[in-house]
């Protein structure tokens, strides 16, 4: 009797996770859909115009400047 149960709340547990990896699926989907959206919208700039990154290493703090140009000659 206890057996019947516990199958019923086991199988409610594992509906509910998978609901849970859905959402956070879903959730990741959405995010690398924005990055891509982002890296498009940057490698389209950088095919017309040049563009300079200014990073800071979180390690030593220097910047870091990186600056990529496209195959078009930049334009003053």
């Amino acid at each position: 009797m206890a057996d019947e149960n516990v199958a019923p709340a086991v199988t409610e547990e594992i509906a509910q996770d998978v609901e849970r990896l859905k959402k956070h699926l879903d959730m990741l989907d959405t995010r690398l859909d924005n990055i891509d959206s982002m890296v498009t919208a940057v490698a389209e700039r950088v095919m017309s115009q040049p563009i300079t990154l200014n990073i800071v290493c979180p390690n030593c703090g220097k910047n870091l400047e990186i600056a990529i140009i496209g195959k078009e000659r930049p334009t003053r």
